[in-house]
């Protein structure tokens, strides 16, 4: 997608400056992230029945964004967005959606539009890492460091075992200066996945001690 600016299905239109990616964070971005987030519920238990037309339009919402799943692994990003957006306008709660659609607008440096997405993502869904993790990278990519940092601390309470937000963290405190906090969050990485070339490598640049 090479335009910049991005007509969502409300008929408004936001352009925004692409952001220069630093080499670290493409290294790391996402790999590990499914575009598919069926684990991911904004229901609470014990929610009450809702009414056949709120029942239909989740549905409607829910085709939507599968076929917005099969477009961007086809690499068809205009159409993917263009689903989601459908999705998005018939159900705002529906977490699935958002998701993917932060993870399509990050893969199009549109970085604000992935942190918008991931906010709506993460209010709906507070202990989940994946939105947390994927507006950390978007912060990254637009030099707001000290935010990931704090999606990051945030990230690795909710989901301890996940490699990918410890290289994350680990980039993210080695770019704050603070040593001590990447070493050991890039040992973690290691420790959960010993062939994390990222995370090797990043434990090395800070000085990190083999144990």
């Amino acid at each position: 997608m090479a335009n910049p600016v991005l007509h969502l299905s409300s008929g408004v239109s936001r352009s925004i400056p692409r952001a220069s990616v630093p080499i670290a964070l493409i290294a790391i971005a996402l790999c590990g992230c499914s575009i598919n987030l069926g684990s991911l519920s904004s229901e609470p238990d014990g929610a009450a029945p809702k009414p056949a037309p709120a029942i239909a339009n989740e549905a409607e919402a829910q085709a939507a964004a599968t076929r917005a799943q099969t477009l961007a692994r086809s690499g068809k990003t205009e159409e993917a967005l263009s689903e989601l957006d459908k999705a998005i306008a018939l159900d705002p709660h529906n977490v699935q959606a958002l998701y993917s659609r932060g993870l399509l607008y990050q893969g199009e440096k549109q970085h604000q539009l992935a942190i918008d997405d991931f906010t709506a993502a993460n209010g709906l869904t507070p202990q989940q890492a994946e939105p947390l993790l994927g507006r950390a990278l978007s912060y990254l990519a637009l030099e707001k460091i000290k935010e990931a940092a704090a999606d990051l601390d945030e990230a690795v309470q909710a989901d301890p075992q996940n490699a990918q937000i410890w290289t994350t963290r680990g980039l993210a405190y080695e770019r704050l200066g603070d040593k001590t906090n990447a070493a050991s969050s890039y040992g973690r990485a290691i420790d959960l996945r010993p062939k994390d070339e990222a995370a090797r490598t990043g434990f090395a640049r800070v000085g990190g001690k083999a144990g």
